[in-house]
């Protein structure tokens, strides 16, 4: 069995605190490995190896920092399979998608590999009266990023390849239940000349995280997972004098209109509702037919491909989608869909009987769809994090858009039609952070940023893309005048170019 530690210094070190948790495969439902949780002690020495390296990292010059994480990228590739891998194992999800999780972290760290031009400040001769202004952007220290199981490659790329690029030491706090890729990507950047303790990896539950949101030398924190914890982890980082950025749950909507594509449509629900068995921030839980046809049409081409679903181990090449992460996540995706039945949804397709033979004792459901789901249905309202797909009924287009508008969660969202004008106003009007029109799962590219509106998203900034810059960044403005033709004397008033 696999023993987990943590990464501090520059090296994997045991846990000392005497607490550890179970780490499971997900398609054997056999315990894989223990992970030691860390004590404050631990966080404490990871910071202190952060503090101290930090600021000979910050003054090696941008160019070379990035040629660490240009050689990073060249290991990575190295060890792709290995790394897609290790994480189906320990997620559940398959290995084709476990591939899609490593490479989409990657293209964050390509992106961060221009760290030279995107560090540039600005710079105005003449302002005033022998007078130049400029502007510079400088690393703010200690940095620290707390992330989720469902991404356990992505969403760590995500955070700490801009921190690093900037300048600052990075504390990672991954999820606990698969923590083997976040130890893999440690030890490869240190492969490829990252300074010992720029990047430490701290393994832990809720003790870890509340020493990183107390902790007075770590200078931001980034957080990926649910909402209720988002907001725990905003308000008291917040509190702490900390700049914090924290991305919570979702209920994303797609949009039928009549005039779609419903083939195209119905491929997108398929894969984006059920893909990674529905655990994904930006999966579709809700598709919304608008008219009682469009309803009609889609329900009657849903309902087979729903059911034809190809539930597999990990490593099968040819499966949909795999377990769940834990039986504790099984059995609360089970639980929803019994409390829609109770709410009056109609579950069109029940998967929660589902077994895979020889593998009886993974995590597996099947995937499952509602029909006639209402606003004021738990849900629709709450984020079921399963391959759980519930359709609600549109009238007209307004209603629908007004459907995305009024809930709680503004991460994700998507409209299907062949009318250029629907989906221009859609863009428009809709009250959600990403928008794809006739893409299912819009997730920007490496050079834009990622981020949800209302409760799904807490703090100013989002991640990767230019705002990762900005948040791992803090600037400084000069105003410089030298004493070659400056006129003596005292000024009493504020200066201004008037």
């Amino acid at each position: 069995m696999i023993e987990y530690g943590h990464f501090i210094g520059g090296k994997e070190v045991k846990g000392t605190s005497g607490r550890a948790g179970d780490v499971f495969e997900p398609m054997t439902g056999e315990l894989r490995a223990r992970v030691a949780f860390a004590a404050p002690a631990e966080v404490a020495a990871a910071v202190a190896n952060a503090k101290a390296a930090q600021p000979r990292w910050a003054a090696t010059n941008p160019q070379r920092r990035a040629r660490v994480l240009m050689k990073f990228l060249e290991l990575a590739n190295r060890d792709y399979d290995k790394l897609a891998d290790c994480l189906a194992r320990e997620h559940g999800k398959t290995i084709a998608d476990a591939k899609g999780d490593v490479q989409r972290g990657l293209e964050v760290v390509e992106f961060a590999c221009g760290i030279p031009h995107l560090m540039k400040g600005e710079y105005s001769e003449g302002a005033g009266p022998g007078i130049d202004l400029y502007s510079m952007r400088q690393p703010l220290g200690v940095v620290a990023g707390i992330t989720p199981f469902n991404f356990p490659a992505m969403i760590p790329l995500w955070k700490c390849a801009p921190a690093i690029a900037c300048g600052n030491a990075f504390i990672l706090k991954p999820s606990e239940r698969d923590p083997g890729v976040p130890l893999m990507l440690a030890n490869l950047f240190m492969e490829a000349g990252l300074p010992a303790g720029i990047l430490n990896v701290v393994n832990g539950d809720k003790e870890a995280v509340d020493a990183i949101l107390d902790h007075p030398d770590i200078e931001a924190i980034g957080f990926v997972g649910s909402t209720p914890i988002a907001e725990y982890i905003y308000g008291r980082g917040c509190a702490a004098g900390k700049r914090v950025q924290c991305f919570g749950g979702a209920k994303n909507h797609m949009i039928v209109m009549p005039d779609a594509d419903m083939d195209q449509a119905v491929d997108a629900l398929v894969g984006a509702g059920y893909g990674s068995a529905g655990e994904r921030c930006m999966a579709v839980s809700v598709a919304v037919p608008v008219g009682p046809k469009t309803g009609d049409v889609l329900l009657d081409k849903l309902i087979p491909r729903v059911e034809s679903l190809k539930i597999g181990p990990s490593t099968s090449a040819d499966a949909d989608f795999g377990p769940l992460v834990t039986a504790a996540h099984l059995k609360r995706v089970k639980d929803y869909v019994a409390l829609g039945i109770k709410e009056g949804a109609k579950l069109k397709v029940d998967g929660r009987d589902f077994k895979m033979q020889g593998y009886e004792k993974g995590f597996y459901m099947g995937g499952c769809l509602f029909d006639e789901v209402k606003p004021d249905m738990r849900i629709y309202k709450e984020e079921i994090f399963g391959p759980v797909l519930s359709v609600v009924r549109a009238k007209t287009y307004d209603e629908g858009l007004k459907l995305a508008n009024d809930h709680e969660y503004g991460n994700g969202v998507a409209i299907f039609t062949r009318d250029g004008d629907a989906a221009r106003d859609f863009a428009a009007k809709v009250n959600v952070g990403m928008v794809g029109i006739n893409v299912p799962i819009p997730v920007p590219l490496a050079y834009y940023t990622f981020g949800g509106w209302k409760r799904s998203a807490f703090g100013d900034l989002n991640q990767h893309g230019p705002d990762s810059v900005r948040f791992y960044t803090k600037t400084k403005t000069v105003t410089s005048r030298w004493p070659s033709g400056v006129k003596e004397g005292a000024e009493f008033v504020i200066p201004t170019m008037k």
